[in-house]
């Protein structure tokens, strides 16, 4: 009689067999892990089955060979092609996706592939044993599968109906990867074979937090008997009297049903705090599992955790993860080394998330398992689109169903939060628009009259040289313009005034740290401060001067760039002027701006005495939504979903290389810009695990395009760092003295650098 042959999941280097991980336990257990994680949305069976088939590949004596120094073997294929024999081309497609992609990643249904084989390709691969090696028979004594296996009922559009099928499996895919993970990292810890491993759980739990928070907003909610008896002292106190009066207002409707809220107040009306304050109420009342804030900007990701970290007290620390997307796992040199970094990003089991927009969107249309295997942890969460306005026109209508999706299907709440509402709800009469969407801001309308604190002018055509003039005469201002070139060459002309500042992206996020604390010092004494700067400006920089000037844009953006003009109620708003220009035709933009900027100027005329009111913004926003078109999901991704219809072969590869928020392809360049940061880059060159190296190194990055990244590389100006552990994903700049300066932050000639395309933000 033939021996049995052990089958293991995981092998131990340089221990002996009884210490592997046995492949029927790291089945089950993955099993067991993955139906928990699908609770929350009723997908339990199926992704417990689909966690107990995913290794089926394991079961022969090809993979027992292979984890005994052996060829590498397929062991992902066997699992889905069961899956689909066991329970047909619904249950067992989804399933099958995968089951096959759970380390590849999700791959086309049908058609082409890039660079891996379509998932019915896959599937009709035979038990030849060539290929794909014939599975022993004993995993059906080790895994007892049922007869049949729904889907669990989706509450489908029905127009988008597709568009559910495949939103449910990358949850479904998610749950997989990450019990998967989970239970790998679980076993090779127990066997002291990784170290450092992220400490899981024993968060703090929301109602806990909500108590720190509830008692922070108590703290500084000062008597109006305790107010300077001054007139801006007294114009402060109606001000914190009404921002006590929205927030109150916010939380009172926090016992509405989940599903899709607006939060509707000007800037200074408290919008971030307020936000939070309902999502706590709202969670607390419904049973709801985390609180999840999506910002646009990476450039405010970190203010923004430590004002929540600071606002839940001695909990703080333990409960508020930032989560960025600036460094990308996909390019490390081994699966050895992915694993490190991908020990080091989250899957977002805390109970607050701080994270960009790009990041969350991204990860929702994503394939690979290190972006999607966070998503089961967005079920059951309130979801805050803080500044909801600057989701890009481009994907508009796949955003807004993936957002429909996780109010229908995911037990979620979306709030919708910002001074400038999109028109997006049906009754704006956009085409199958939101519906059913509560306000939780008392009285809008009103609310922009009260807050009003600037008089906003359209002033025409300007040169350079008039706004020049404009910096001479007024010593305290900010200039906002569409392009870093402008900004430079604005401030390469003003320097020799008193108090001349300029503000890029490309300056690391810790030296535009110092820079605001420099201009938030001499605003406050009163000293000359006149302000340079691109739009980086207007994402939530709490800085307060008696005047800006705005280059034209979108009117979302001038009330940005308003929101930064007497923003504490000091003045008078007839004494506070924001003026929109039109800049020399040398700084022409770019012509999606332009378009924007057009809409804007027949607003104008509509609203002259009102520009940011409430009908005038709607009246904005209709008309770019009315000229955008079929634009607004431009590569047709809603189509692709459709197109896959009853045959499921949803193309994830294709999907995710069109959803792309940020169209140029942008990477990271660590600046050694202090003695901090020469630090932390040692520590990355010598480091074999990456830990929380790179959360530091965020704060000393710059974003450039890829082709420039690979032009610096080519003439020897940036390095790879320790690029034998983690292959080409960490480059640091070399030469900081010639390329890095104190007033534009990275500075490089290169052509493709400097077009205008590259110089926007």
């Amino acid at each position: 009689m033939k021996n049995k042959i052990p089958y293991y999941a995981h092998s131990v280097e340089n221990q002996p067999e009884s210490q592997w991980q046995t492949l029927s336990g790291h089945l089950a257990q993955v099993g067991e892990m993955a139906a928990g994680f699908a609770a929350v949305f009723g997908a339990q069976e199926i992704a417990c089955y689909t966690g107990e088939l995913h290794d089926l590949g394991k079961y022969t004596p090809e993979f027992a060979a292979r984890l005994r120094g052996g060829k590498s073997v397929d062991h992902a294929t066997a699992g889905a092609k069961i899956a689909v024999e066991r329970f047909g081309d619904k249950a067992g497609k989804l399933m099958a996706f995968c089951i096959a992609g759970h380390h590849a990643g999700l791959a086309n249904g049908d058609g082409e592939g890039d660079n891996r084989r379509t998932l019915k390709q896959r599937l009709e691969q035979p038990f030849d044993g060539k290929a794909l090696h014939r599975l022993d028979p004993v995993w059906q004594q080790e895994i007892a599968l049922p007869e049949n296996l729904p889907v669990p009922p989706l509450k489908a559009d029905t127009h988008h109906k597709w568009f559910s099928y495949a939103f449910f499996t990358r949850m479904l895919y998610s749950c997989l990867v990450d019990a998967d993970f989970l239970d790998t990292e679980a076993f090779y810890v127990s066997r002291s074979v990784e170290k450092n491993t992220i400490q899981r759980g024993g968060h703090p739990d929301l109602n806990a937090l909500q108590q720190r928070f509830n008692a922070f907003i108590k703290s500084f909610r000062r008597p109006t008997e305790q107010a300077p008896a001054t007139e801006a002292g007294q114009r402060r106190a109606a001000l914190n009297r009404l921002r006590s009066n929205i927030l109150d207002h916010a939380v009172a409707q926090a016992g509405e049903a989940p599903g899709l809220f607006t939060l509707t107040v000007p800037t200074g009306g408290g919008k971030t705090f307020t936000s939070m304050a309902f999502a706590l109420e709202h969670a607390k009342r419904h049973g709801m599992r985390r609180v999840i804030y999506v910002i646009p900007f990476t450039s405010i990701i970190e203010q923004n955790a430590a004002e929540f970290r600071k606002a839940f007290g001695d909990l703080g620390e333990a409960a508020v993860l930032e989560h960025h997307s600036t460094f990308d796992d996909s390019k490390l040199k081994d699966r050895h080394s992915k694993d490190k970094l991908r020990q080091a990003s989250e899957n977002w089991d805390m109970p607050v998330v701080v994270t960009t927009a790009v990041q969350f969107f991204e990860s929702l249309f994503a394939d690979r398992s290190s972006r999607c295997r966070k998503l089961h942890n967005i079920a059951g969460s309130v979801i805050i689109l803080d500044e909801a306005q600057m989701l890009p026109l481009n994907l508009l209508l796949p955003v807004m169903q993936a957002i429909k999706e996780l109010a229908r299907n995911y037990l979620c709440s979306v709030v919708m939060c910002t001074a400038t509402q999109p028109a997006i709800q049906a009754e704006h009469g956009f085409y199958r628009g939101f519906e059913n969407v509560r306000e939780i801001a008392p009285n809008p309308t009103a609310l922009f009259e009260q807050l009003r604190r600037t008089t906003v002018q359209h002033i025409g055509l300007q040169t350079d040289a008039d706004l020049l003039g404009k910096l001479g005469q007024h010593p305290q201002m900010l200039i906002i313009v569409n392009n870093r070139r402008h900004a430079r060459s604005l401030y390469d002309s003003a320097k020799h005034l008193d108090g001349v500042f300029h503000l890029t992206t490309l300056m690391c996020a810790k030296h535009r740290t110092q820079m605001l604390e420099t201009i938030r010092g001499r605003l406050k004494n009163g000293e000359p401060c006149r302000v340079i700067a691109t739009s980086l400006i207007e994402a939530g920089v709490d800085v307060d001067f008696p005047l800006v000037m705005r280059a034209e844009a979108g009117l979302d953006s001038v009330a940005q760039a308003a929101g930064r003009c007497n923003r504490e109620g000091k003045r008078l708003a007839e004494e506070s002027f924001v003026w929109v220009f039109q800049p020399e035709a040398q700084w022409k933009a770019p012509a999606e701006l332009g378009l924007l900027s057009g809409v804007m100027r027949s607003v104008v005329r509509q609203h002259a005495s009102d520009l940011l009111s409430v009908e005038a913004i709607t009246d904005y926003f209709s008309e770019v939504y009315q000229l955008k078109g079929t634009e607004l999901d431009q590569h047709r991704i809603l189509a692709m979903h459709h197109n896959a219809g009853s045959s499921l072969n949803f193309p994830f590869q294709t999907i995710v290389a069109k959803f792309r928020m940020i169209e140029t392809h942008m990477q990271p360049l660590i600046i050694p810009f202090d003695d901090e940061a020469e630090r932390l880059i040692d520590g990355l060159r010598h480091a074999d695990q990456i830990g929380g190296l790179l959360r530091k190194l965020q704060r000393y990055t710059v974003q450039i395009p890829e082709k420039a990244l690979a032009a610096l590389y080519k003439e020897r100006l940036i390095e790879p760092i320790n690029e034998q552990t983690f292959g080409k994903q960490f480059y640091a700049l070399i030469d900081k003295q010639n390329l890095y300066d104190e007033v534009a932050g990275f500075s490089w000639t290169n052509p493709y650098f400097v077009q205008p395309e590259n110089s926007v933000l």
